[in-house]
């Protein structure tokens, strides 16, 4: 499955993680939120199309499991063929559980009940993360759109017992194994 979080509306963005999910095989998208708007704080990005970005998320609706952004609202919901107001899912990766979210609510430093050996998958940040912390696998892909912390475009990608954070370009930004707790 493959990890993508910030898209904030840039189609370009998209279309690289698309080529991504392709290139992996990735069955599933998790979508961390802010998906087709840019946000009051953030610069309108290059190649900036919030419709067509919707049209072709649209396309891998039976694929995607979203969660809600910031920057997410109810007429983006309009946009989407897919559930996206949600600030939270669970689901299993591997035999453990994965909490995940945006992050503007819950993050690595307010973290929902988790139990040790749980993953936390949140977004929001921009700046990617994939390690152990105090026995709980913290991870965020980073933004495909508007990196930050001196960052490549980042997304995220499990294949059944690594997370990884990987570049646009293809490298390993940072990885932990889920089962290594």
């Amino acid at each position: 499955m493959l990890f993508i979080s910030d898209i904030h509306g840039c189609l370009p963005a998209l279309e690289r993680a698309l080529e991504w999910a392709d290139k992996l095989n990735c069955r599933h998208l998790i979508l961390l939120g802010d998906i087709l708007n840019h946000g009051p704080r953030n610069p309108v990005p290059d190649g900036y199309n919030p419709p067509r970005v919707a049209e072709r998320l649209n396309e891998h609706a039976e694929r995607i499991l979203a969660v809600r952004g910031n920057c997410d609202s109810e007429v983006d919901q309009m946009l989407c063929q897919f559930p996206l107001l949600a600030d939270y899912s669970n689901m299993l990766l591997g035999k453990q559980r994965a909490f995940i979210t945006h992050g503007h609510l819950w993050n690595d430093t307010k973290l929902p009940p988790l139990a040790r050996g749980d993953i936390f998958c949140f977004g929001h940040t921009h700046i990617p993360m994939a390690r152990w912390q105090e026995g709980r696998l913290m991870f965020n892909p980073g933004s495909v759109t508007l990196p930050k912390g001196g960052y490549a475009p980042s997304l995220g990608h499990f294949d059944g017992t690594h997370l990884t954070v990987m570049g646009l370009d293809g490298n390993t930004i940072e990885q932990a194994e889920i089962n290594e707790y």
